[in-house]
């Protein structure tokens, strides 16, 4: 049995690694998407242009146009002349946010009395238009606590000092770079298990691969094996990718974190060889593998909370083999998870994976009927 499945892993790499353009498709793509999405996918809001309308005449209103300029937020600032400029601006596009400060904003200021700015916000782009509007209050709060009336009214305002566990600067890659590690796997291995037994039957060889001396399960093995050593592949340079380009600590074992794996590749794989035994051509393999990669990055709670989704949606997620290998690697990156929790979260990657790979194996019994 070991020959025979040593001779199938040899066949199926070379499928893949000896094709150039599936080798291009393996190593180009995943350094491409971890660069792009590092970089360049963030939910941060930055360089982005303001406008101010400044109807004040005092040193007040004049302050806040100078902290407002020095936010490393914001790129340029524009100084409107009447409400009709801030009209065309948020209409073109051309401001994502403008501020009016009202004619007695510096003189409510200095009687202690409520001075109010009036944000107007670009909703087309409603979450970028949330952020900012977060940003300019925390600019007008820093002001008003340094005002004459905010001076004397901070020894009896309780103050609070924010503190970020595991991510004390906020810094984004240290998010996105351990999603990226679930997600890009995902990607390649369903991908490349999708693939195979599709690219079986348009060569002419899948039947010849039913009648061989292999066995149902001795011909899953082998298709199984080649994506999870590619998947564990790609996690590696991801790793190091995470640990010595971006800086991301990594806290937790890597012991786990490979252990982990080895189950959310074979879901992962499981999946993939469901859909290839489901699909005829490679078209339809690639598009049946799609179709399940977009719902599963939406419903892992990769981009947004799976608390936040609609309650007849979140039983949906208990599925998503995606779902379950991100709590382990953000938790091994950043909060050195205990054994326990990482043993909760892989036996659920353990059931999809023997679910989906016995639903494979049923499919090519039907084959062979």
């Amino acid at each position: 049995m070991w020959t025979r499945l040593y001779a199938l892993i040899v066949k199926e790499l070379l499928a893949v690694l000896r094709d150039p353009k599936g080798r291009a498709i393996l190593i180009g793509p995943p350094i491409v998407q971890l660069l792009v999405f590092s970089y360049a996918a963030t939910l941060e809001v930055r360089n982005v242009d303001v406008m101010i309308l400044n109807r004040d005449s005092g040193h007040w209103g004049q302050e806040l146009i100078e902290r407002i300029d020095g936010s490393p937020t914001f790129r340029k600032i524009e100084i409107a002349g009447s409400q009709a400029e801030v009209r065309v601006a948020i209409d073109n596009q051309t401001a994502i946010a403008a501020v009016e400060i009202g004619p007695d904003f510096s003189r409510n200021i200095e009687a202690g009395a409520p001075a109010d700015l009036q944000v107007v916000l670009d909703g087309r782009r409603s979450n970028a238009s949330q952020i900012v509007a977060g940003y300019l209050s925390q600019i007008g709060a820093a002001l008003a606590a340094e005002t004459p009336a905010g001076k004397r009214a901070g020894a009896d305002i309780v103050s609070t000092v924010p503190r970020n566990w595991f991510n004390p600067n906020l810094t984004y890659q240290w998010f996105m770079v351990p999603n990226l590690i679930a997600s890009i796997a995902l990607l390649i291995g369903l991908i490349v298990t999708a693939l195979s037994i599709a690219r079986e039957r348009e060569l002419g060889t899948f039947d010849q691969l039913m009648v061989s001396p292999l066995r149902i399960h001795e011909i899953l093995i082998g298709k199984l094996i080649p994506p999870m050593m590619i998947g564990l592949f790609h996690i590696t340079v991801y790793i190091l990718a995470a640990v010595f380009l971006f800086d991301v600590p990594l806290r937790g074992s890597l012991f786990l974190l490979y252990g982990s794996a080895i189950f959310y590749l074979g879901s992962v794989a499981g999946l993939g060889l469901f859909i290839s035994a489901l699909s005829m051509t490679q078209q339809q393999a690639i598009l049946g593998a799609f179709l399940f990669m977009v719902p599963a990055m939406l419903l892992s709670g990769f981009a947004t909370p799976i608390e936040n989704m609609p309650g007849w949606l979140q039983p949906v997620t208990l599925i998503n083999p995606l779902r379950y290998f991100l709590v382990i690697v953000k938790g091994v990156f950043l909060k050195d998870i205990p054994l326990s929790e990482v043993v909760n979260q892989t036996i659920p990657l353990a059931l999809i994976a023997t679910v989906t790979l016995s639903a494979a194996a049923w499919l090519f019994r039907r084959r062979l009927e």
